[in-house]
């Protein structure tokens, strides 16, 4: 049976795309749960349009992606917290911590966007990487500080 895509599966194809797959398994599963449709003439124009919309709106993100990493670029965050004399931090500085810095410095990001490939336990300048979209990442200041 002819189907077409509308969204990426594993092992099978991408969006928009029309395979060949066994009829029992694009009736019980690819269909109903709506991650295929029988191909013909109707369906396919409306996955063109699909396609086609999906591809505006993410070329829309990675243009506001960009305008929002120019706006990271030109500020840092500071976050104040409980030390120790030796500059170590009592517990340790969250993504949702660097992101409240951030939204009181008037930049909005998602805290999912903050990448940190370990917890900040020391006082310290960091250069924190933030995940904008998958094809615009920037690398931020973060000034952890004693209260």
């Amino acid at each position: 049976m002819k189907v077409i895509l509308t969204q990426d599966v594993p092992k099978l194809g991408s969006l928009g795309e029309v395979i060949n797959i066994k009829d029992g398994h694009a009736r019980n599963f690819l269909i109903p749960k709506g991650t295929a449709l029988v191909f013909n003439a109707h369906n396919l124009k409306i996955m063109e349009s699909r396609k086609k919309k999906e591809e505006f709106l993410l070329k829309r993100k990675k243009e506001d992606a960009l305008a929002l990493s120019e706006k990271l670029k030109a500020s840092s965050c500071t976050i104040a917290v409980k030390a120790i004399d030796e500059d170590k931090i009592f517990g340790s500085v969250t993504t949702e911590m660097i992101q409240k810095a951030f939204e009181a410095e008037g930049v909005s990001i998602d805290k999912k966007a903050v990448q940190l490939e370990e917890p900040i336990k020391k006082l310290g300048v960091y250069q924190i990487p933030i995940k904008l979209h998958p094809e615009v990442i920037i690398n931020c200041k973060v000034w952890i500080v004693k209260e």
